[in-house]
């Protein structure tokens, strides 16, 4: 099975914690997820009883996400396809396109990267946010499969994932999208992706980064988290948590970047800077380890004078709307989204 630590390295479990006073309360969870918990529990136990992150990834597959009840119908909405684009060493990797049937032209680019801890998924892990954001006729979604850890380990992702935008924007036509009007997104470890590509847009001067969306984002290592200036509760709280436990976390970490050392390619919130970010939506969970970095990531970008909404969901696990789509958190959630989009995509043609 994938070799996990006895017990975490980079946050003391063993102090004497209570529940910290601005986020701890989250942790309570909803009847529906204490329901559901013991399934949950299974099924992830299951991917990570295989032998290698491999294996796992076969485990897993990439069928098509299931939309939500009342969701958009992802066979009748949407349309796909498949492109290729060469990284910047020659490598050869895919993108997905989601768009209305009646799609607009000069759309909005919502560039996607998915989540799976850096070491797992494909388009899918995030595909019903990307047929929620595509049935939006202002709207096309790219999704970029990147390279994968422990094969390929930081910071090769994040450059897969930079040089997919930059062809985009280089292509916009072939797309029908606008190149000044792209929206980066993800969940988990894509939310990552997403702050850290709005960083380096910035940095290099690439245009048109209009807005970002980072969904149960991990904005920071663990081992450099500044815990002076943020709460860090939930890391212990959830310790144990089905989905994403904080053994489950280090060993993503650990293959993705083994040898970490202070780098805002990788940890977002130790930016030098934060200032001239695009508006941001942050939405995160209650029993998730990662909330408390959401909230501190809205706190440094609020401080560094950025428009950001953020949503915590009391209860609930990391990922939860792709886990439980039935919970009743689940509508509000895609509600938020779909507002945020609305109000920051809009073709530059109608």
């Amino acid at each position: 099975m994938v070799q996990l630590k006895d017990k975490p390295e980079y946050v003391d479990i063993e102090v004497d914690f209570t529940p910290l006073p601005k986020y701890g309360h989250l942790s309570e969870k909803t009847p529906e997820f204490l329901a559901a918990e013991p399934a949950i529990d299974a099924a992830y136990n299951y991917l990570w009883s295989q032998p290698d992150f491999p294996a796992f990834r076969r485990a897993a597959g990439d069928p098509d996400a299931v939309m939500p009840p009342g969701g958009p119908d992802r066979y009748r909405d949407v349309v796909t396809e498949l492109l290729q684009f060469p990284a910047r060493d020659g490598h050869l990797l895919e993108l997905k396109v989601y768009k209305s049937l009646n799609v607009r032209p000069d759309a909005t680019l919502v560039y996607r990267m998915h989540g799976g801890g850096h070491v797992v998924g494909r388009h899918e892990v995030d595909g019903t946010e990307n047929v929620y954001a595509a049935v939006n006729p202002d709207i096309v979604v790219v999704s970029v499969d990147y390279r994968l850890a422990p094969e390929f380990k930081f910071p090769i992702p994040v450059e897969d994932c930079y040089d997919g935008l930059l062809w985009c924007k280089k292509n916009s036509k072939t797309l029908g999208i606008n190149p000044e009007k792209v929206i980066l997104a993800g969940s988990s470890a894509g939310a990552n992706r997403a702050a850290v590509l709005a960083i380096m847009a910035r940095d290099d001067g690439i245009t048109g980064i209009i807005a970002q969306v980072i969904h149960f984002p991990a904005v920071c290592h663990p081992k450099f988290y500044p815990r002076d200036n943020y709460e860090l509760g939930s890391y212990i709280q959830n310790v144990d948590n089905c989905v994403l436990s904080a053994v489950r976390l280090e060993a993503f970490l650990d293959a993705y970047n083994p040898d970490p050392e202070p780098d805002h390619r990788h940890s977002p919130l130790l930016a030098d800077s934060l200032a001239n970010l695009p508006p941001t939506l942050i939405q995160c969970a209650g029993v998730d380890i990662l909330r408390d970095e959401a909230f501190a990531y809205a706190e440094a970008l609020r401080a560094a004078g950025g428009d950001v909404e953020i949503y915590g969901y009391k209860g609930v696990p990391h990922c939860f709307p792709a886990i439980m789509n039935t919970h009743p958190s689940t509508p509000t959630f895609y509600e938020r989204y779909n507002n945020f989009l609305k109000k920051h995509a809009t073709s530059s043609v109608y």
